[in-house]
């Protein structure tokens, strides 16, 4: 693990604590929001350890908070983590190595992990990047619903105080210095406005991965014919 962190520079280790503080605080969101909700404080603590996956566990929590089945609040998460199977493509040379270590590496593949080893080009960054904010998330994470379980009977609503905002603004914050090539705008602007559109219309999680769509417009190219110099349009 140290050669790993020797590995990156300061900078985006700098980036990968900052990203892991920010989820330890949506965790304790979700921590508090369990408690208060009525479910007994190992749910939430045995979800985080086992699903970690905000998003899918929010959903999850809020189907069985809502009077949901066990059935619908899984079937829910699974789709919500759909699009993992496509960061996971993304991301597979950095777990070339023996069964366990990639059985391992793929639970700490959540959004964050996979957006910071995506964004090296050389493969030993790309594999420090992940493994360390993979890990790093993990352990913040489950620190941070430990912490929300524990206090959750304390803050009252915990809604009320914006935590679980926090990982959405971290992600934004990963995206927007990608948005400056043309390309990466369209894609997202397309698959924004995709799902943005579903909502009224499909389930929570759906219009996300729908939004998925948007990387189609990568091979949007916008191209004239080339006209030699000298010569007009005879038309």
């Amino acid at each position: 693990m140290r050669s790993l962190w020797n590995t990156l520079d300061r900078q985006l280790r700098r980036d990968i604590g900052a990203v892991g503080l920010a989820i330890g605080v949506v965790g304790a969101s979700f921590g508090a929001i369990a408690v208060t909700s009525g479910q007994s404080p190992w749910v939430p603590l045995t979800m985080s350890a086992t699903v970690f996956a905000g998003g899918a566990q929010f959903t999850m929590l809020g189907i069985a908070a809502g009077g949901g089945t066990t059935a619908a609040a899984v079937l829910a998460g699974l789709i919500l983590n759909a699009r993992l199977l496509v960061f996971g493509l993304s991301v597979a040379d950095v777990l070339q190595t023996s069964w366990r270590a990639r059985l391992l590496g793929s639970h700490l593949l959540v959004d964050q992990a996979a957006a910071f080893a995506q964004a090296q080009r050389d493969p030993h960054r790309r594999r420090a990047a992940y493994l360390l904010c993979g890990a790093l998330l993990y352990l913040t994470w489950n620190l941070g619903t430990l912490v929300g379980v524990l206090a959750g009977r304390v803050v009252g609503d915990p809604r009320a105080l914006g935590l679980d905002a926090a990982e959405p603004m971290v992600f934004l914050a990963l995206v927007l210095p990608a948005l400056r090539e043309a390309t990466a705008r369209r894609c997202a602007l397309t698959g924004a406005a995709l799902a943005l559109a579903a909502v009224p219309f499909l389930p929570a999680g759906l219009p996300v991965l729908l939004g998925l769509l948007g990387l189609a417009a990568a091979g949007v190219t916008r191209t004239r014919p080339a006209t030699a110099p000298g010569t007009a349009d005879r038309s």
